[in-house]
């Protein structure tokens, strides 16, 4: 499926986005400014943005932990400002600031995420059913890690939506860390997607630092998946710059790596391979670079006024919340 210069142009938009929301992210935790934790995703943006930029609104997405689903919220749409609050724990958050990193946006078909690592997989299975169901040409797309495709959850998963011919993309963000485990140690193949084949399901193996290669192999099997074919597989062979949650060792085993590691891992960064290829194709001029950065340049700004301006949550709202019935 090849994407028309305008998709190229949103594919780098998002991308850059998602980079400058995730580095915002970053700082305000170092700064001791957001609540709880974060993954920061720097360097693995690509396959969240490939795989929800052109997605329909009413479709089903669950982000992948790292960068906190920015980069899936973001190209699914929704205004990051909201979540941006809900991380200082403000009122006007996308859980009215209780919840941290788990957000929800239903009118974009983001239901919640959790740190219940292989959660994704019996929920997500539960949209395709519901998507299957109601009739209305909906897909779900499921991103998830390495580290999760280990889960007992996902074999489980796949029978069912292969089975029941369900309208699932299941997208893995291979970055080749499990935490502190390097993949090689725990799967036996060089590809995770050779798990595809036994459950009947397609599948493609793509480079997760091109956002273009991503986006077309997620869209053909999101239009197979809209035709009734039933699930498919993607996974993008990504990377991560940065340790597994600001203030961890960055390790690999128990291995710390070394700026020469992550300076090599840079080399390919999915940034600016994007731009270089847009500028060679004339698909972007430098012009239209300046513009894009200046815009969420002021994106930011806008988003850090409106949580500072957000009053901090009452904790009596949990009151409510714990004895609904």
């Amino acid at each position: 499926m090849s994407l028309t210069s305008e998709q190229k142009l949103t594919l780098y938009r998002n991308l850059v986005r998602a980079r400058r929301w995730d580095r915002l992210f970053a700082g305000l935790i170092s700064q001791g400014k957001l609540l709880g934790f974060y993954h920061q995703g720097e360097g693995g943006e690509a396959p969240g943005v490939g795989a929800c930029s052109f997605l329909r609104k009413d479709d089903f997405a669950w982000p992948h932990i790292r960068g906190h689903g920015l980069p899936h919220m973001i190209s699914k749409g929704t205004d990051p400002k909201y979540f941006l609050a809900e991380h200082t724990g403000k009122q006007d958050g996308v859980c009215r600031g209780v919840s941290t990193f788990h957000g929800c946006n239903p009118e974009y078909g983001m239901y919640g995420s959790a740190g219940t690592i292989g959660s994704n997989f019996p929920v997500c299975t539960g949209y395709g059913l519901a998507a299957k169901l109601n009739g209305r040409g909906q897909v779900v797309v499921s991103c998830f890690g390495d580290g999760t495709s280990n889960r007992g959850t996902l074999h489980e998963a796949f029978l069912v939506s292969a089975n029941w011919k369900l309208p699932i993309v299941w997208v893995c963000e291979n970055n080749g860390l499990a935490m502190y485990v390097p993949v090689e140690q725990h799967h036996p193949m060089k590809d995770i997607a050779s798990l595809a084949p036994g459950y009947g399901m397609p599948y493609k193996v793509v480079d997760g630092q091109d956002v273009f290669a991503v986006a077309e192999a997620v869209l053909e099997f999101v239009e197979r998946a809209r035709r009734g074919e039933g699930p498919a597989f993607v996974e993008c062979k990504t990377v991560r710059y940065h340790e597994h949650d600001i203030g961890m060792p960055d390790l690999v085993g128990t291995v710390p790596r070394t700026p020469e590691d992550i300076a090599n891992l840079r080399k390919r960064d999915p940034v600016n391979l994007a731009r270089d290829r847009l500028l060679e194709e004339r698909v972007l001029s430098e012009e239209q670079v300046e513009e894009i950065d200046s815009a969420v340049k002021a994106e930011l700004e806008e988003a850090e006024r409106f949580a500072n301006a957000s009053p901090i949550t009452d904790p009596a709202i949990l009151d409510g919340l714990l004895y609904a019935t």
